[in-house]
């Protein structure tokens, strides 16, 4: 840890017991959890008595704390498991949170029938999501503009900068033709809330056995296939294109049940494929940043699954045939030419 992050991290601590109103001399340890895709730092704050508590160092340059406490608190009252706030300091970008414990759901995904249990109740979870009420501005739109920001990503930092590849002008013309489809395709959906991040690495299992949400932040209003794709296309896990299609169905099912207007079953899954394909076209680019900007290169390992996803949908649909054929013979040689790619059947 560098001498920045332990005197913030000292400061953590002390604001941290201070916020559970202990004094600075309780005995008590700061351990690192983890830190994510972004800027965030977590660490587990434990205290005698086998207690213990979440602190988190957010920078505030750098995150957006307050619509992290806005979502957290609407999803709250929403009887969604997310971590209960103890405490903000926006200034500091200090947040003291419950404790999930360390279960992430994604080893326990060791079965196809360990799959299917637990995707269901994440189904309750998200259809609990996607009935909350929105009125016009309680969240950010998932807009044109900002899904096309993030397909931008793709071409920047995967193909040019992580594969080394100089895109001509005929590429960046068929780039946007696909983006813009898929971009149109994202705003026809029905619209709700997204949490815009929910898969298995954010999805916590609690000692209760209930599902427990983290990482929810960034949630927009937008498609409601966004999540359920991410979860049934996981960049972490995958499974067969059949068994996808059938949860799939079942959670446009519940959808219905629940009243909430959705297309019928082909127009669901075509919805779903291209919200998929969107989602890991932007992924691309997300991981090889993660490497290339921050240094964490563990992102790289999950690139050909990632990889893999995006040509088996695309391949389906003929208005992406010539993405398809850029991205088998001008993409893929060069991956293979990287230490991290691994041939990934679907």
């Amino acid at each position: 840890m560098t001498a920045d992050k332990t005197q913030i991290a000292d400061e953590l601590k002390r604001w941290s017991l201070q916020q559970l109103g202990l004094p600075p001399e309780e005995p008590a340890t700061l351990s690192v959890v983890s830190g994510d895709a972004s800027f965030r730092c977590y660490y587990r704050l434990s205290l005698p008595g086998d207690m213990h508590f979440i602190a988190v160092h957010a920078p505030p340059e750098k995150e957006d704390n307050p619509a992290f406490i806005a979502v957290q608190q609407r999803m709250m009252a929403a009887n969604l498991r997310v971590p209960g706030m103890l405490g903000w300091d926006l200034e500091r970008g200090f947040l003291l949170q419950e404790d999930f414990g360390d279960q992430l759901l994604l080893p326990c995904l060791d079965s196809i029938d360990a799959a299917d249990r637990y995707y269901r109740e994440a189904f309750t979870c998200l259809l609990n999501m996607q009935s909350m009420p929105l009125a016009d501005g309680d969240l950010p739109d998932y807009d044109r503009a900002r899904l096309l920001e993030e397909m931008a990503l793709f071409p920047h930092w995967f193909v040019e900068q992580l594969l080394g590849h100089s895109l001509s002008d005929a590429e960046w013309q068929m780039l946007a033709r696909l983006f813009d489809r898929l971009a149109a395709r994202a705003e026809a959906q029905p619209q709700g809330f997204v949490h815009r991040d929910f898969h298995s690495r954010n999805i916590m299992l609690l000692n209760d056995g209930e599902l427990g949400l983290i990482d929810f932040q960034d949630a927009v209003r937008g498609p409601l296939t966004y999540d359920v794709m991410s979860l049934l296309r996981d960049c972490y896990v995958h499974w067969p294109p059949a068994s996808v299609k059938t949860w799939l169905l079942a959670y446009r099912q519940q959808l219905v049940a629940a009243g909430i207007a959705v297309p019928d079953e082909d127009a669901f899954l075509w919805d779903a494929d291209w919200m998929g394909l969107q989602r890991h076209i932007k992924v691309l680019g997300i991981f090889a940043r993660l490497k290339l900007r921050d240094g964490k290169s563990a992102y790289l390992d999950d690139l050909p699954l990632v990889m893999a996803y995006t040509l088996s949908v695309a391949e389906q649909y003929e208005d992406c045939r010539e993405f398809v054929t850029w991205f088998s013979d001008t993409l893929l040689p060069l991956a293979r030419r990287q230490s991290w790619f691994r041939e990934v059947i679907l």
